[in-house]
């Protein structure tokens, strides 16, 4: 039998009691969910925090850094064309660095990639504008941020899918929301940052060089992360547990002929989500800096407590899924967001009222979608292809749902009307509807 999308009971996934014998290490001594869970938080935190860095920079910055020579619309779309960029390369990234794993090992492969994502930022940090070198400055940022996407692929540690396999089967939702958390908790950081500097210094001063330390700061946390997070996958417990779970990469071509159908239904089950992503963090600060004449860093504000309630939001996901199952949370958060995106064009088209009901809901509707995402590609795949399934699955869902959306959601909202907004997310809400229902469906063939 074909396997699909473990949404709904995740019978393939072994039981509490097989979880807990197989949770040992070396010496007996049992690895806790919990302590793979610190690992996970850990390692997403800061991959947020430095995704949100450049994320903010692409409306804030670059298009006066780097594209000077359009108006302020050209100049930020073309810097969303860039910003573009990381996504389309993040599955090549995944595909290259599995193969290095296969043949350096899993310590090796991790370390090139914090490696190249940690020079990536570092070297964006230090990037002549476009006064200074021409348009061999938006050549650089294009090589970084293609870089970052590579990087990001490679970054994969597999902690997420051993610690759902480790889960207690009554608390798997739980689990499956911790790493979600580095999401709100990186954009808080970012935002942050940039709100602090914006409110004190002035704006020639921030473009010239201000806006260059958030990107210190995300190489430093960057390194931190690697140390941490090769402390946990570099133990002779946890490579058994990985192995045990057979937790290791698979050759590709090998999982598209065999698994093509949990590929493709694993990327457009989380697609409601994914859409709801950029769409209330990066396109509404865009909308806001063109648009608008309220202060950027009184806007970051608010994002920022939107951004608690959506971490809220992704701890409640953990807490429902449990109680009401997986596909049953999916589904009905993404008609929830499909009556959201009727919404929204009136909201963020309402004055700065409507505006911050946007951001506010969206971000408590994102934090309860988006905590339970990951759990759409943990359990899609027979063990053998647990590890790469669920690694493309991710990579593709961000590709398909979120790599293009501040781009084609400011170019049409500019264009055509704010109306296009809400077209886009309730075409994100109908292809997870649709994945949801695919699913059961073979489900019930199989």
């Amino acid at each position: 039998m074909t396997h699909t999308l473990g949404l709904g009971a995740d019978a393939n996934l072994p039981s509490q009691d097989a979880a807990r014998r197989e949770g040992h290490g070396a010496h007996g001594s049992p690895i806790a969910p919990g302590e793979i869970a610190v690992g996970v938080i850990v390692g997403r935190a800061s991959e947020y925090f430095d995704f949100f860095v450049y994320a903010i920079a692409s409306v804030l910055v670059f298009p006066s850094v780097f594209f000077p020579f359009e108006g302020r619309l050209e100049g930020t779309l073309y810097s969303f064309v860039v910003f573009s960029f990381a996504f389309v390369a993040r599955p090549l990234g995944s595909v290259l660095f599995m193969t290095i794993q296969r043949h350096m090992g899993r310590e090796a492969k991790l370390t090139l990639a914090l490696f190249l994502l940690g020079i990536s930022t570092a070297g964006m940090a230090f990037l002549p504008s476009y006064a200074q070198l021409g348009a061999a400055s938006i050549v650089l940022l294009s090589a970084f941020r293609i870089a970052q996407g590579i990087a990001l692929g490679g970054s994969w540690d597999g902690l997420p899918s051993l610690l759902a396999l480790n889960a207690p089967a009554e608390r798997r939702g739980w689990y499956a929301m911790l790493g979600q958390l580095g999401a709100p908790l990186g954009f808080f950081v970012a935002a942050g940052l940039f709100s602090f500097l914006l409110g004190n210094l002035e704006s020639s001063d921030f473009l010239e060089w201000g806006w260059r330390y958030p990107f210190y700061v995300a190489f430093a946390i960057n390194v931190v992360a690697l140390f941490a997070r090769l402390r946990l996958v570099s133990t002779d417990e946890y490579s058994r547990l990985l192995e045990e779970r057979e937790l290791q990469p698979t050759r590709v071509t090998e999982l598209v002929r065999s698994q093509g159908r949990n590929l493709i239904i694993g990327a457009l089950a989380a697609l409601a989500s994914y859409a709801l992503f950029h769409l209330v963090t990066v396109f509404p600060l865009s909308w806001i800096t063109l648009y608008s004449n309220r202060s950027i860093s009184d806007f970051l504000m608010v994002q920022m407590f939107g951004s608690v309630l959506a971490a809220g939001g992704v701890v409640m996901s953990g807490l429902i899924a449990d109680r009401f199952g997986r596909r049953t949370t999916l589904g009905t958060l993404a008609a929830l967001i499909a009556l959201f995106s009727a919404a929204a064009p009136a909201l963020m088209g309402g004055g700065q009222s409507g505006q911050d009901a946007f951001i506010v809901t969206g971000f408590l509707l994102l934090g309860l979608s988006y905590g339970q995402a990951a759990g759409a590609v943990t359990a899609n795949f027979p063990a053998k292809f647990r590890y790469t399934g669920a690694a493309l699955t991710s990579d593709l869902a961000w590709l398909v749902g979120a790599g293009f959306a501040p781009l084609v959601a400011l170019g049409l909202s500019a264009h055509f009307g704010l109306a296009y907004v809400g077209i886009y997310l309730l075409s994100g809400a109908i292809g997870t509807l649709a994945a949801l229902s695919l699913n059961r469906a073979l489900e019930l063939r199989d």
